[in-house]
């Protein structure tokens, strides 16, 4: 019995990958990489022995795992540049606070030393 693939002679298209450049380890790989694979082993598959339908979801829920904790781990670092920025403005603001109560004080002083004495009315 000869078998043959089911996309003969269907028009096939070019996949895209996100970027060109090489990725150096699998920490790189990212979300559009994850749902290319599974295409491809779904496509691959033995029709008569198909995929474990437990192993297909686990895979899902440990990708769906996965990027919930890298957003997880964006949205702290946004949070953490954030703070820091607010903590530099509130330094900023203390600085500023506290040269215009020196200039206050130097002024005050300078007037008191060239106050004229008042004389008492009649």
């Amino acid at each position: 019995m000869t078998v043959t693939s089911i996309t003969t002679g269907l028009p096939t298209t070019p996949t895209t990958t996100t970027s060109d450049t090489p990725r150096n380890s699998l920490g790189d790989l990212g979300q559009a990489d994850f749902l290319k694979l599974m295409m491809t082993q779904l496509q691959q598959q033995d029709p008569f022995e198909p995929m474990d339908q437990t192993a297909m979801l686990a895979q899902m829920a440990q990708f769906s795992s996965l990027a919930g904790t890298t957003e997880m781990g964006d949205t702290l670092s946004r949070i953490s540049t954030q703070m820091d920025t607010l903590n530099q403005t509130g330094l900023a603001t203390q600085r500023a606070v506290a040269a215009l109560a020196t200039q206050v004080e130097a002024l005050n002083a300078a007037n008191a030393n060239t106050a004229s004495p008042t004389t008492p009315a009649a």
